[in-house]
């Protein structure tokens, strides 16, 4: 089959592992950039009439997804599906697939990276390192064993958080109305136990009606004085102006961020400038090894749904 007549597949990024493009080989893959706006998404679906679009930047919005008139599938490349219109894609009969676990342990490592980066003070002291200070006789740092972390969300990435915080010899709280078979490790507990009790609360849901802004003013009101706060799941689930104050005052102690609610945040986001957060620019999953399981993972889950047998499985997980 020549290039011209493979069906084609849509990335929304600039590449794909080479394990991912293996997989692929009967297919023709396009590339959307790094950076793109709607307009130019939905005018590059409309050009290639792609079968599948794998998403790994960018919004997939009713108009991108009405481009398509042969699209088939949706299939992101990560675990987090709430930049794709579900319900677009749903009216057109198009099914939606996440890589589900396939960057778990790269993100549970970057939280847990966050929590003690914001407990050890580790960016403050390598600033004031740099400025030839030597802070030994003052400076005290918060030890993690035997305090409570509070996870929202258990999923793949909670537990394997949960997992890392257990061997630190922290105490596990979890809130998760869905999950089922918790490790004798997480005490499955109310959202009110949590605030009131955690010393650190780590971000492990999806964004949806009812966890968006879960972090706000009164929630943060109700936690205990000096917690620390990790989100490395969707800026959504934080009331920013909040946290921002919270960060200020002193309520929070320091918190470590991952995901924000516009990316990349805005030049007055209110995050800016304040000392004791931590910010990374939402890089939690993005390791060499979670960029393969990723993209075989989104792979697999395009050819699962286009019925293609003649792939060989390669890693990740069709969900």
């Amino acid at each position: 089959m020549t290039e011209a007549a493979k069906p084609r597949v849509l990335v929304t990024a600039a590449d794909l592992a080479p394990a991912a493009l293996e997989l692929l080989r009967d297919y023709q893959v396009e590339y959307a950039g790094a950076r793109f706006s709607e307009e130019q998404l939905a005018g590059l679906v409309e050009r290639h009439d792609p079968v599948a679009l794998i998403v790994r930047y960018g919004q997939i919005t009713p108009r991108v997804i009405g481009a398509g008139k042969s699209l088939r599938v949706i299939s992101k490349h990560g675990s987090g599906t709430d930049n794709i219109d579900r319900d677009a894609a749903a009216a057109r009969g198009i099914a939606v697939k996440a890589a589900v676990g396939a960057n778990a342990a790269a993100v549970a490592e970057h939280a847990i990276a966050l929590l003690l980066a914001c407990a050890k003070s580790i960016v403050a002291m390598n600033a004031r390192m740099h400025s030839g200070h030597w802070d030994k006789a003052t400076h005290k740092s918060i030890e993690l064993r035997g305090k409570t972390l509070g996870l929202i969300g258990l999923g793949a990435i909670g537990r394997n958080t949960a997992a890392i915080a257990h061997s630190m010899g922290m105490r596990i709280l979890g809130h998760d109305p869905y999950a089922r078979d918790l490790p004798d490790s997480i005490a499955a507990v109310p959202l009110d136990r949590i605030w009131a009790e955690a010393d650190a609360i780590s971000l492990h849901a999806p964004l949806t009606d009812e966890t968006r802004c879960v972090i706000n003013a009164d929630t943060l009101a109700r936690c205990r004085d000096g917690v620390i706060i990790v989100n490395t799941a969707r800026g959504g689930l934080i009331d920013e102006p909040a946290l921002a104050a919270a960060a200020r005052s002193g309520k929070v102690a320091s918190a470590g961020l991952d995901s924000y609610a516009q990316e990349p945040p805005p030049a007055d986001h209110p995050y800016y400038g304040i000392p004791n957060l931590i910010l990374s620019p939402h890089v939690g999953g993005v390791t060499r090894d979670a960029y393969v399981s990723m993209g075989t993972a989104a792979a697999n889950n395009v050819l699962a749904v286009l019925g293609d047998t003649k792939q060989v499985f390669n890693g990740g997980t069709v969900q």
